[in-house]
């Protein structure tokens, strides 16, 4: 299930002034220019950012989230007409989808915290995607601990959000259990003093963990690279459908 900050209509509708900076997706945007990718799944696409991005740029993208107020706000963007909305996951696509690339962005895969859901998600990439086709996501390197800046003293920031008013915001930690890290994200209206929390758990796993589980669901990694706006901060694996499953 889709955490609060995703499933919350109020919460949905200020995911991206909260976070307007998406540099994380340009790498996204040239991997699938590298890749020479035609049709793209869009895989925990939330407001539709990355999705409408690549449909702007001639790409036939179908976006896939199972938070059902998040593709409410993606329907609702200019543009949103290109891209083929569907409410689910990967283990309920429609057979045959063809995709030439499937991505998981931002915190897609480590939101996938039961290791049957992550391995039926694999599964179910692979059969979305062409014989050759390519799956592209990032996860942070455990190593680096980055749950350790996830404190009130460190995020705590406000936005004035058009029609909205001011919204303050703030993370903090309430666990850390390995793999699994669990913290809480605090949101505070101004315009009628409205508090709402939203936590969420994400599973950090090691770079062989997820090599042995892709090549387990069908999948050859061709390579894993860093993501150059976090560099040393995260693994950004890039898998190709292989002919057969392990």
């Amino acid at each position: 299930m889709a955490d609060e900050c995703f499933r919350h209509p109020r919460l949905a509708a200020v995911y991206d002034p909260l976070d307007p900076e998406r540099v994380d997706l340009d790498p996204y945007l040239r991997m699938a220019q590298e890749f020479g990718a035609s049709r793209v799944l869009d895989l925990g696409c939330g407001t539709g950012v990355f999705a409408l991005l690549l449909a702007e740029r001639g790409f036939d993208v179908v976006g896939v989230d199972p938070a059902r107020a998040s593709l409410d706000v993606a329907r609702g963007k200019p543009g949103s007409e290109r891209v083929r909305w569907i409410h689910g996951d990967a283990t309920t696509l429609p057979p045959a989808e063809g995709a030439d690339l499937g991505t998981m962005t931002g915190n897609a895969a480590q939101e996938i915290v039961d290791p049957e859901e992550w391995r039926s998600t694999l599964r179910g990439v692979r059969e979305a995607l062409r014989p050759g086709g390519r799956l592209v996501f990032e996860t942070r390197n455990p190593a680096r601990r980055a749950w350790e800046e996830w404190n009130r003293e460190t995020t705590h920031a406000a936005a004035d959000v058009p029609g909205v008013g001011t919204v303050e915001y703030w993370i903090d930690l309430l666990d850390v259990s390995r793999p699994l890290v669990t913290f809480r994200q605090t949101y505070v209206f101004a315009s009628d003093g409205e508090v709402l929390t939203s936590e969420s758990t994400l599973r950090f796993r090691e770079r062989p963990e997820v090599e042995a589980e892709l090549l387990a669901q069908g999948h050859v990694v061709d390579d894993v690279r860093e993501a150059p706006d976090r560099p040393g901060r995260e693994f950004v694996f890039v898998a190709r459908r292989a002919r057969t499953v392990a």
